[in-house]
C-alpha cells in the first residue's frame, strides 16, 4: 500500500471526497497524527485511506477552507432544485387534474 503526504494545495477531488466521507462530522484531536519530516519540520495530518493508498493530509486553516468549498460545491450540485422554480401548485387544485 502506498503512503503519501498531501498538502492542501495538491488535494484532488478524489481525496476531498474521501475526506468528506471518512470524516462527515469533521475531525477532532484524536484523529490528528503528528510526525517529524526529514527536514525536521513537525507536521500534523489526518489519515485518509483509499483501496491502494494511505494519504496523510496536512491540516490547517487552508485545509478547512478547501473542505468547506468542496462540500458547498457538491451539495449545491446535489440539491439543485432550480428546475422547480416556475412550478406552482394551487392548494385547492387536485394533482391529478
Amino acid at each position: 500500500m502506498k503512503r503519501l503526504i498531501v498538502d492542501y494545495k495538491k488535494l484532488t477531488d478524489e481525496i476531498l471526497e474521501l475526506l468528506v466521507s471518512q470524516y462527515p462530522y469533521g475531525y477532532d484531536e484524536d484523529d490528528i497524527l503528528e510526525f517529524k519530516m526529514a527536514s525536521g519540520e513537525i507536521v500534523e495530518a489526518i489519515e485518509v485511506r483509499s483501496e491502494d493508498t494511505i494519504y496523510l493530509v496536512k491540516i490547517g486553516s487552508k485545509l478547512t477552507q478547501a473542505l468547506k468549498e468542496y462540500e458547498e460545491t457538491v451539495f449545491k450540485k446535489e440539491d439543485d432544485f432550480s428546475f422547480f422554480e416556475n412550478d406552482e401548485i394551487d392548494d385547492n387544485e387536485n394533482l391529478d387534474d
